[in-house]
């Protein structure tokens, strides 16, 4: 498991990794588990259904921060769960995005702003795992809250319209600008990665 899905520097580790099967990495698998349900319960009409989604959806939020917690803590830290933390995430708040969409609730434009971010970055870490892996930062932690409380505010019923723009206006904004310096970390590891390499075979 790694800290929470964010964007920041790059991490050499130095000390012998955790077993895969640990409690952290358990932790992200449930929350990837949870999604379909979560899903499912979004899309029933009724306010008693809303709110058992938006449960729903905050014990999935909660595992991420308790799995960052205990991998750094008990020193838990993998490769594999630095690769699944962030497919977890992005299931969560990508499903949670499209469904409020499908819904009517949130402009699409915002869903895709903030999918196209989170899957190109995604993406991007598999290119660039060769050279090294990202860690979490302080940017990609601010973003992942703001997006989570701001879905959490679209999935409650109620009259919170203005408050929900205003805190999901937030996080696309950040969203974008921490997957801007995400870019620019990515593009200097990769250049150091293949500069490394080319050294080597001299």
């Amino acid at each position: 498991m790694t800290t929470s899905a964010g964007d920041d520097p790059i991490a050499t580790p130095v000390a012998p990794q955790a077993g895969v099967l640990n409690i952290a990495n358990l932790l992200t698998v449930v929350r990837l588990v949870l999604v379909p349900f979560f899903v499912w319960l979004l899309f029933i009409e009724g306010t008693w259904w809303r709110v058992a989604a938006l449960g729903m959806f905050v014990v999935a939020s909660l595992t991420d921060r308790v799995d960052g917690e205990l991998a750094r803590r008990r020193n838990l830290i993998t490769d594999f769960g630095k690769i699944l933390d962030p497919i977890a995430d992005k299931a969560l708040v990508g499903s949670a995005l499209v469904g409020l969409s499908l819904l009517g609730r949130l402009w699409w434009w915002v869903t895709i702003a903030i999918l196209v971010r989170e899957l190109g970055i995604t993406l991007l870490r598999f290119v660039v795992i060769r050279y090294g892996v990202i860690a979490a930062s302080r940017g990609g932690k601010l973003k992942t809250t703001l997006q989570v409380i701001a879905i959490g505010l679209y999935i409650m019923p109620g009259p919170f319209d203005p408050l929900r723009w205003i805190v999901m206006g937030a996080a696309t904004v950040v969203t974008v600008v921490t997957g801007l310096d995400y870019l620019a970390k990515a593009w200097r590891l990769w250049k150091d990665g293949r500069a490394s390499r080319a050294a080597e075979r001299r």
